[in-house]
């Protein structure tokens, strides 16, 4: 394995951030992953595939849930095992699907109750984010409590209570990473004829 071009830092007053450690070219490579988990946004969905998001006219729907889309039986069958458990909360909610970020954070959920490492936590873990929840309005931490409500309404199928959750995981918290640190990012995909928004974390 290839040792690492960067690493990750704190600051007191910054917060945390990643540094080369040794001499790089321009344009050179410093890292790359998939996120830890992504989902498609709800103005896109139906027009890109779940999985590779590309956008393509006819997608095959997701027979269970009738909500993941995908470009062809190759890529369903790849985003099985992140969508296995999702569709089956997808399933029980309709016709009154979650917002983006609650789907988001259940994909994240799920990957950690799985216990497989993201190739992303090489230099970052989902529990190395910062929350700030100290910085937050009162207006925006009533906003999160309404998220984690949803939250536990979507995944009531999977997780019934908290002692299912990963050890040491906040829902609160959690939200408030995802929502102050702004990891939940909207990333331009462009391709030939259109723009599509992709929320992910890394």
């Amino acid at each position: 394995m290839e040792p690492l071009k960067v690493e990750k830092f704190a600051t007191a007053n910054r917060g945390n951030g990643l540094r080369a450690v040794t001499a790089l070219r321009p344009g050179e490579l410093l890292f790359r992953s998939d996120p830890l988990a992504y989902t498609v946004c709800k103005g896109s969905r139906g027009v890109v595939c779940d999985r590779c998001l590309l956008g393509k006219e006819k997608l095959m729907r997701c027979s269970q849930c009738r909500v993941a889309k995908y470009c062809s039986a190759k890529c369903q069958k790849k985003a099985w095992p992140d969508h296995k458990r999702e569709c089956k909360c997808l399933k029980s909610c309709k016709p009154r699907y979650p917002p983006d970020s609650v789907r988001l954070l259940g994909r994240v959920v799920f990957k950690l109750m799985d216990g497989t490492p993201s190739e992303s936590e090489k230099l970052y873990s989902f529990y190395d984010l910062e929350s700030n929840i100290n910085k937050l309005t009162e207006d925006k931490k009533e906003g999160l409590r309404q998220l984690v409500m949803t939250f536990q309404h979507f995944m009531r199928e999977e997780i019934q209570d908290a002692s299912q959750l990963p050890p040491a995981f906040d829902l609160f918290e959690a939200f408030a990473k995802t929502w102050a640190q702004n990891m939940a990012c909207s990333v331009l995909l462009i391709d030939k004829t259109s723009v599509h928004h992709l929320q992910s974390i890394r």
